[in-house]
């Protein structure tokens, strides 16, 4: 469970204008299970005219250094910046809902009046590929059930 609504993160960035596809899909795959909170691609112009992408890369402050030297392993750039910002985040705790296909865990977030349930997707994927059925089936099923619980609580 997350109880603070405040943090900071560390946001890195490179400029790449000689990276492939597949190595850029490695280097988000390294970068994610190394810790990092998310990686994302922008895609961007550069000098010359030359199409490129801008490597973002969001973590915790602590792991700036690790996640630095995988950017500078797996991908062609010879240098990153970054910056640490703060930031609000929602108090996070966790449930199960039963569904018709299944139980689902179902994250509840808050921030003083403010509520979100968001189903857990790993858990509404597993289920819509057991039963061969669309993912939005489960997925509002299991929202269907978290307001049940909503009220019941």
């Amino acid at each position: 469970m997350v109880d603070q609504t405040a943090d900071a993160v560390v946001l890195i960035e490179a400029n790449l204008d000689d990276q492939t596809g597949e190595s850029l899909g490695y280097a988000m795959a390294e970068l994610l299970a190394a810790g990092a909170y998310d990686v994302y691609f922008t895609p961007i112009q550069m000098k010359k005219n030359r199409p490129a992408t801008k490597l973002s890369v969001l973590g915790q402050p602590r792991d700036r250094e690790k996640l630095t030297k995988i950017i500078l392993t797996a991908t062609s750039t010879m240098g990153v910046r970054y910056q640490t910002w703060q930031r609000t985040i929602m108090r996070r705790r966790f449930t199960s809902v039963e569904t018709p296909y299944g139980l689902v865990q179902i994250k509840i977030a808050t921030y003083d009046d403010l509520e979100k349930r968001t189903p857990e997707y790993a858990d509404c994927a597993h289920l819509a590929q057991r039963y061969h059925i669309p993912f939005m089936t489960v997925y509002q099923a299991a929202l269907v059930a978290a307001t049940d619980l909503k009220q019941e609580e």
